[in-house]
Order: C-alpha cells, then sequence, then structure tokens
C-alpha cells in the first residue's frame, strides 16, 4: 500500500516538473532594459506588473550641449556693426579721346572731362567687446573708411561707435563705445590651437543681425593653421585659421570662439573658388595673439607706424643665377644695391647676397620678401638668412624710421 502511494505522489511530482519547464518555455518574456534590469514594478492596487518608461524626458536641460553653453557664453558680447562711408569715384568722359586734340581746344578750349563724385554708401560686419568700458575689435575693411559707425548688441542696444585706431595692413580696427559693464568676451591662446578641435563662429551675415539682435551662430571644426593669403590692397593675412564653420559677407569682424568659451581669431575672409561671392566650404580668422601684438599700439597711437626704409633693392633669382650662388632652385631675391648710411648697410648686408629666409618664412620671391616687411612695424628687427659666396649667414636689420 505504502509502495503503491509512493509511485502514485513520483507521478504527480513528475507532471508538475514538466509543466512548470513547459510554462517557462511557452510564456512571454518579461521587459528587460539594455542592461538586463526588469524595468517593471508591480502596482499592489490593480495587483498587475506595469512597465516603467525609462526614456529621458525631452527637456531644455537634456538639450544642453558644450555648444549650446559657448553660444549663451559668447553670445552677448558679440555686435552687429553699420556703417555709413562716402566713397569717391571717377567717370571718364567716352569723347575725352576723341576731342583731346589741339585742333578742338582752338574752339572750345582745353577741358578736363573727367567727373568726379562723391556717393554715401552703407555696410555692415560684426565685432565684438573685449572689455567692460566699451572696447571692441572689428575688421578694417568693416570700418576704415567709415564717416559713421552704429553698434547693435544683443540686448537690442543701439551705440555711435568711435573708431580709436584702424590698421590697413593686419586689418584690424579697435572701436570705443561709451559706458560701463558691458559683456564682453575673454582672449583664448591661438598659438594652442589644434587642428579638428571644435569651434563656433559668430557674427552679422547678410545682415541678419538686426532682424532679431542676435548673432548668427554657426559651428565647426579648425581646418588648418598657419595658411599665409595674399590680401587685396597692400593687406597681409599671415598665420591664418582655416575652419569650416560657415561663414559669409557681413560676418567679418566677428569672433572664432573655442570650447572654452574664449575668442581665438576674428573671422575676415572666405574661400569662394573664384566663381561665388558666398561660403563654398572654408573660412579663415586672424589668430587672436596677432590682433593682440596690433591692439596694444591702436589702443595708444592710433596706428600702426610702417614709415621705415631698408635702403636696399632686390630682385628675382632666375636659373641662371641658381648654379654660380650655390642655391639649390631658383628661389629667395638677390640683393642688387644697398645704400651707403641705410639700415641695411649697418647690418653689413652686401650686394649679391641671397636673401632665403625673413622672420623665418622662406623668402621665394619679391613678393613674399615685400610681405615680410610690410608686415612689421618702425623699429622691428628682421632676422634674415642670406647666401654670400655659397654659405648661410645670419643678419639682424632694424627698420629705421625714413628720414
Amino acid at each position: 500500500m505504502a509502495r503503491r502511494i509512493i509511485i502514485v505522489a513520483l507521478v504527480f511530482l513528475l507532471f508538475g516538473i514538466a509543466g512548470f519547464v513547459i510554462g517557462r518555455a511557452t510564456a512571454p518574456s518579461r521587459p528587460m532594459d539594455n542592461l538586463g534590469v526588469d524595468t517593471r514594478h508591480y502596482d499592489t492596487e490593480k495587483a498587475v506588473f506595469q512597465q516603467e518608461n525609462t526614456k529621458q524626458p525631452n527637456t531644455r536641460e537634456t538639450r544642453r550641449s558644450l555648444i549650446t553653453h559657448v553660444a549663451a557664453v559668447a553670445s552677448p558680447a558679440v555686435v552687429g556693426i553699420n556703417v555709413k562711408e562716402v566713397r569717391e569715384y571717377t567717370v571718364r568722359d567716352p569723347f575725352q579721346n576723341f576731342f583731346n586734340d589741339p585742333f578742338f581746344d582752338q574752339f572750345f578750349g582745353h577741358q578736363k572731362r573727367d567727373q568726379t563724385y562723391k556717393e554715401e554708401v552703407q555696410g555692415l560686419g560684426s565685432g565684438f567687446i573685449i572689455s567692460a568700458d566699451g572696447y571692441l575689435l572689428t575688421n578694417d575693411h568693416v570700418v576704415g573708411n567709415a564717416k559713421e559707425i552704429t553698434i547693435t548688441m544683443t540686448n537690442k542696444q543701439r551705440y555711435k561707435a568711435r573708431l580709436v585706431g584702424s590698421d590697413h595692413v593686419s586689418d584690424v580696427a579697435l572701436l570705443k563705445i561709451e559706458g560701463e559693464n558691458f559683456p564682453y568676451i575673454q582672449f583664448g591662446d591661438s598659438d594652442d590651437i589644434m587642428v579638428g578641435e571644435d569651434v563656433v563662429a559668430f557674427g552679422n551675415p547678410f545682415g541678419l543681425f538686426d532682424i532679431n539682435d542676435k548673432p548668427i551662430v554657426t559651428n565647426g571644426i579648425v581646418s588648418s593653421t598657419g595658411m599665409n593669403l595674399s590680401g587685396d590692397e597692400g593687406r597681409i593675412y599671415r598665420d591664418m585659421i582655416a575652419t569650416n564653420a560657415q561663414i559669409n559677407k557681413g560676418n567679418s569682424g566677428g569672433p572664432l570662439v573655442n570650447m572654452n568659451s574664449e575668442v581665438i581669431g576674428m573671422n575676415t575672409l572666405i574661400f569662394t573658388a573664384g566663381y561665388s561671392q558666398t561660403y563654398v566650404g572654408y573660412g579663415f580668422a586672424i589668430p587672436i595673439n596677432r590682433i593682440k601684438k596690433v591692439l596694444e599700439i591702436l589702443k595708444k597711437d592710433g596706428k600702426v607706424e610702417r614709415d621705415f626704409w631698408t635702403g636696399i633693392s632686390v630682385q628675382n633669382v632666375d636659373e641662371r643665377m641658381v648654379k654660380p650662388l650655390g642655391l639649390q632652385k631658383t628661389e629667395g631675391v638677390i640683393i642688387t644695391d644697398v645704400q651707403k648710411n641705410s639700415p641695411g648697410d649697418r647690418a653689413g648686408l652686401q650686394p649679391g647676397d641671397v636673401i632665403v629666409e625673413a622672420n623665418g618664412i622662406p623668402i621665394v620671391n619679391e613678393e613674399s620678401i615685400m610681405e615680410v616687411i610690410r608686415d612689421a612695424k618702425t623699429g622691428d628687427t628682421l632676422k634674415m638668412t642670406v647666401m654670400r659666396d655659397k654659405k648661410k649667414i645670419n643678419v639682424s636689420l632694424k627698420l629705421e624710421k625714413q628720414k
């Protein structure tokens, strides 16, 4: 009897185990998060499991990033600039050459037929405040010829700005507005820039700042550094920062800012590939360390003195000179004349010397040496490397004021 009871009990136990295994295999899986944690909770009132919502709420705080932080910190110091300037232009008489003849002069007299006109034009650009007492930086090509300068801030306040000083060669201008406790942007170190690091460009492209009194913000990276570019009208752009942060007409003078909310450059040029007047891929900014050197001079003197002279004449090296001069290729400029008692003479330069480097910049031709010289200021010393008797020597040339 007891044996029969044990057998029946074992049968029921086996059926129970089999049912449990089959139930586990066919039951729907519990909801799990990606870490294998059960995200359900038990509702004691309804006696059911309910799924918890693990999705982050869509709030301003959850959408904040380093870029939005930089935009919030730097934007109040960015300004839109509107200028009025008077431009002169000359219109030539199309019949001037036809009537420029003594035969007609005896009847009509000799008259100057070119007409000069003055026209007031509007311009725009960007700028940024660099001190609480209202000093601002922008490009010389934005305000250098301005008759009237108006600054618009993000708090909708407008100020008439005074041009403290401007330098055509470096394309830097310093402005001043009256007041105190202005928001301003901190300087960074443009010598510490890394290619590939994130940057943010601020400005007033196409005058869009005026629509809502806020700068247009674009994000990109530092694409390259140390770019030497040729400028119009004698401007010198050296060690420029290339960025793919989008900038356009009107961005000139605005700040290029790193992820520490520090200005590392001034947006100045765009690459147009020769067929466009708008952004097609790259913009260029003047490094802030280069601007710092000009800033203090403009603040003190209003301009950068460049009334120096060298007393030397040069010409390009051609293929016939390469071997006799001990050169490897047709680069450098050969000195053809040195005036007596000139800075060049006092530096020990001689006719026949070939300048191959100046201030660490390779000299390729006359244009490259002129760019280095034009970029300097009165009192600077040029550290030059010259070839003399097929040997390299170092020469220091002080740029003295023209007497």
